[in-house]
């Protein structure tokens, strides 16, 4: 409750719902009233754990706060906890859009622990009900689509099944029985020997097309394959139970403007961390599933080669809107100085129209607060290119815009000439920092505003102390030890 508060009172946080409270218990309540109120029903049980506390999230801004809290507030109905007080608080104090879930375990109305048996797959259960209710989603129905797809044989169907976020696993009691999951739920289950396999045809038209495409594209997107390494489960994000080897992918520019624009989805086959050695082709379009060779032979149609990049860093890297090569330099820019080595075919062009006028109005916001210094905002990262013109970097909406669009052309002139005027008084008194060997004069994004004319002062203060002690200790006044003692004393400040 204390956590959900502060985040509320520093702006990062929303009251989104509060259900089942006493009349006397609202929105307008302290954190105290709140937890006091949820500890007072906790009471009646000796449960250890009495707290019910549960996070919703989705990848970057992808669903709204408003649908989150739909989701929530029919996930707690699907838990049995649609008589339980509970609050949804929804935060953006990070990429992710989240909100954080609070109730209580025990039974409001019994004073009985509320049954968590199973609570992991009966959590997984309520996630997927909710999310088909509120967002439409309907996996059954997914799920006989793609089971109307052409395949050749069972490979290439669980191919087909694991790119939309299912597994296909063979039963252990029977061989020929095969089950369906989803987040280990089991969706429909098949019989191996009545899946109807097709072979293609030798004068098959739509490979012709397939193959003709990539050919043109190669020559507009790199078709340099790097692999992608999820170690997230190693770095202790999932629980331990879970951790082994890192999950490994590989993609490409290519690969993945062959699906936006045609709907042509390429699985790259390989074993551990080895180069791929063949893929698979899904064409969406005719519902269709190749061997890849059946098209193209691998190398023909990829460059392989043994550059990586992480998961994490690689997924938000994907979601910048990048539409111009300029964007990508000073992105990348960026990331080296964070120490994210990205090769330059790693930034895919991304041509999303910057059209949501709220989003544009937060990201102007947050940057003119950020050049105030009135909020030192994590999500906002100035950059200046070679020709000394300054980008916008929001680390939330992950956008790029030139700094003199957001501001303005006047404050954008005004911004300049100050970092002109710093730069020249800096001249005047150089001061060296060789204790931080990793700043760029290109990055003012955690540069200490520093006031010139304080700056003097000390200088000249220390100075005068300095020679005063030299003086008092009787120590020679010559030319040489006065200034040797002097330029000690600037090192050491």
């Amino acid at each position: 409750m204390k956590y959900n508060d502060k985040k509320i009172n520093n702006e990062k946080g929303e009251l989104m719902l509060m259900k089942n409270f006493p009349s006397f218990i609202n929105a307008q309540s302290s954190q105290e009233e709140v937890r006091n109120y949820l500890k007072s029903i906790s009471q009646s049980n000796r449960s250890k754990k009495p707290q019910f506390h549960t996070v919703i999230s989705t990848k970057y801004q992808e669903h709204s706060k408003e649908q989150l809290t739909a989701i929530a507030d029919e996930f707690m109905k699907n838990m049995g906890y649609e008589s339980q007080p509970y609050i949804v608080v929804f935060h953006k104090d990070t990429e992710n859009n989240h909100v954080h879930i609070v109730s209580s375990r025990v039974d409001k109305e019994t004073g009985k622990k509320i049954n968590d048996s199973f609570e992991k797959l009966k959590s997984q259960q309520a996630l997927t009900l909710a999310i088909e209710k509120v967002l439409g989603v309907n996996r059954i129905a997914k799920l006989d689509k793609l089971l109307q797809y052409r395949f050749s044989n069972l490979q290439q169907l669980d191919k087909l099944l694991e790119r939309h976020g299912f597994k296909l696993s063979q039963s252990e009691q029977n061989s020929n029985q095969l089950q369906i999951l989803h987040n280990g739920v089991v969706q429909k289950t098949l019989l191996a020997d009545q899946l109807p396999m097709q072979d293609k045809p030798k004068a098959d038209k739509r490979a012709q097309q397939i193959k003709s495409f990539i050919e043109k594209y190669q020559q507009m997107y790199s078709n340099k394959v790097f692999k992608v390494v999820d170690d997230r489960a190693e770095k202790g994000l999932y629980p331990k139970e879970h951790q082994g080897v890192p999950k490994i992918e590989f993609t490409s520019e290519l690969q993945e403007k062959l699906k936006n624009i045609f709907g042509i989805d390429i699985i790259f086959h390989h074993k551990d961390d080895k180069l791929p050695f063949g893929y698979t082709l899904i064409d969406n379009k005719t519902q269709q599933v190749y061997k890849g060779s059946e098209i193209m032979k691998l190398k023909e149609a990829f460059e392989l080669t043994n550059s990586n990049i992480d998961k994490k860093s690689f997924e938000r890297l994907k979601d910048y809107n990048l539409s111009s090569y300029k964007e990508k330099q000073i992105l990348s820019q960026h990331l080296n100085k964070k120490g994210v080595q990205a090769e330059p075919f790693m930034f895919f062009e991304n041509k999303r129209l910057k059209n949501n006028k709220s989003d544009f109005q937060q990201i102007k916001a947050d940057v003119i607060q950020h050049l105030k210094a009135l909020k030192n905002d994590s999500f906002v990262v100035l950059e200046k290119d070679k020709n000394g013109d300054y980008y916008a970097i929001h680390q939330r909406f992950h956008q790029i815009h030139s700094l003199q669009s957001l501001i303005g052309s006047e404050a954008y002139q005004n911004f300049i000439s100050q970092q002109e005027k710093s730069t020249n008084e800096a001249k005047v008194i150089t001061i060296n920092d060789n204790t931080s060997g990793t700043g760029s004069d290109t990055d003012i994004n955690h540069r200490e505003r520093v006031n010139v004319s304080e700056v003097l002062k000390v200088a000249l203060k220390s100075t005068e102390h300095a020679l005063k002690t030299l003086l008092s200790s009787g120590a020679p006044v010559g030319r040489d030890n006065t200034e040797n003692e002097l330029k000690k004393r600037r090192k050491k400040r």
